[in-house]
């Protein structure tokens, strides 16, 4: 007769001596390689990507604007300065100054995420690859580090895990920690002295502003023209990202690079950035024809974060709207909201974080009312029928 035999337990699987790490072994262990498991019974949908793929997509696609933002930040520091440095020197000079904010983002963020899925006993959630990478993208290269975490550490806990982790948040969470820092530290997110790095000893040149061209808005156009002597504010140089502004926000080159890359793999929603676009030269040149603003509406499209925000923000499938019509109308008032909020809050020139955040709360009654109107219409049909 055969023995009986039992299988032990891994090491790290449940019920194992150090089973109580099953969740961070398993993270690391599927980062890189898809696990050899398959179902074995029910349907399921079989595709050649998952979650931690897609997301590794939209992680490519940020990559563009986050190396031209590294060599921006050293670019403005050259011309600040007045320090002669090479294209490299510069990048170089940026990358030092942008990696303590990925190191800050990451440790804290994947510190949380996964201290909660060991606790729930859950599968670490791939959600913050994409947020860990938005973040320091998003704030001044010289924020303080500890504010960073305080701010990480906020958006992570009352932004995700406190809704139940990725999937069941309402609110996006990199913006929630740029909300976060500008309402807790706004001295450190405002100002002309926000988005120029200096070293210890080091003076701006005379003639030169750390001002972002965004915060000279409400001045006029005249005084966006002529507002600093290291940089044109042209439109092409604002399309090309040459101006002060946070680290992966300038370009509008990189980020519709990054653009392309979301649309081709259909990983994001093109009827979201065109309507947020559609809404915003709507209501720029409203503005125009009323005399609110003599600055041209196709401006407001290369100001800002509202590019970046448009492609990599707005389009986060858990937070936007989820119906096709939907999409349409979510887009159309972010673009709408964020130039309302830049010509008319004074107190506030950057209102893509703002817009963004509050359609994220109605993105949900947005979809309920077009499913409801689908569906009474259809119902009329059928009576008619």
């Amino acid at each position: 007769m055969e023995e009986n035999k039992t299988t032990q337990p891994g090491l790290f699987e449940k019920g194992g001596k150090l089973g109580f790490l099953h969740s961070t072994v398993d993270a690391f262990d599927t980062f890189l390689r898809v696990p050899g498991t398959v179902t074995l019974k029910g349907s399921h949908v079989r595709d050649s990507i998952d979650l931690k793929r897609l997301l590794i997509i939209v992680v490519l696609a940020i990559v563009p604007a986050a190396l031209f933002g590294m060599w921006n930040v050293g670019y403005q520091h050259s011309l600040a300065t007045g320090v002669e440095m090479g294209w490299f020197q510069e990048f170089w000079f940026g990358f030092l100054k942008v990696l303590p904010l990925y190191l800050v983002s990451y440790i804290v963020g994947l510190g949380i995420e996964f201290a909660f899925a060991q606790a729930r006993n859950e599968e670490v959630s791939e959600g913050y690859l994409v947020t860990g990478m938005l973040i320091p993208l998003i704030v001044p290269v010289d924020v303080p580090l500890w504010m960073l975490a305080l701010a990480v550490a906020f958006a992570v806990v009352f932004g995700k895990e406190v809704f139940g982790g990725t999937g069941f948040n309402f609110l996006n969470p990199a913006l929630l920690a740029r909300a976060f820092l500008f309402f807790a530290y706004p001295i450190k997110m405002s100002g002309s002295e926000a988005w120029i790095t200096l070293k210890s000893g080091e003076t701006l040149v005379d003639g030169a502003t750390g001002a972002t061209p965004l915060s000279m808005m409400g001045e006029g156009f005249d005084a966006l023209s002529n507002m600093g002597a290291q940089y044109s504010t042209s439109f092409w140089s604002l399309f090309a990202g040459t101006v002060p502004g946070s680290v992966g926000e300038t370009s509008v080159i990189a980020i519709l690079i990054g653009a392309v890359i979301l649309i081709w793999t259909g990983v994001a929603s093109w009827k979201i950035m065109v309507s947020s676009v559609a809404g915003a030269l709507t209501v720029g040149w409203l503005a125009n024809l009323c005399g609110a603003t003599d600055i041209p509406a196709y401006y407001q499209l290369v100001m800002g974060g509202f590019a970046f925000g448009t492609v990599f923000m707005a389009t986060d499938p858990v937070t936007a709207a989820q119906t096709e019509c939907g999409k349409w109308i979510y887009g159309f008032l972010i673009g709408a909201l964020c130039v309302i909020v830049r010509l008319f809050n004074p107190g506030y020139a950057e209102g893509m974080m703002l817009a963004i955040l509050l359609m994220n709360c109605f993105a949900p009654l947005i979809d309920y009312c077009v499913t409801e109107v689908k569906t009474s219409r259809r119902a009329k049909k059928v009576k008619v029928a």
